[in-house]
């Protein structure tokens, strides 16, 4: 996969102002934890960022704590956050 640009400061906020419950941590992480009724609900939710994640060849770490999911979303290959993690958690929200 080739370098995508880093998104400076002001584009991760603009970003932000899109994007619902996300956060950035560490300045290279775009971040979101969600709780689920129950812990199917939250497997259901992880199998479908799964399924989007292969669609863009763009990954996620994951956590599963019973009913809480974290989800967290770099560009590895640029060293931080670009417009593809952006684009990634606008999906993840559709969910």
């Amino acid at each position: 996969m080739d370098r995508l640009p880093l998104l400076n400061e002001e584009e991760q906020q603009a970003a932000l102002k899109e994007l619902s419950g996300w956060t950035i941590e560490d300045e290279k992480w775009l971040t979101r934890k969600r709780m689920f009724p129950s812990f199917p609900d939250a497997i259901a939710f992880v199998n479908h960022v799964a399924d989007i994640a292969e669609r863009m060849n763009h990954h996620p770490f994951i956590a599963i704590d019973y009913r809480k999911v974290t989800i967290r979303i770099t560009s590895w290959n640029s060293g931080g956050l670009t417009v593809l993690d952006i684009d990634s958690a606008k999906a993840y929200d559709q969910l």
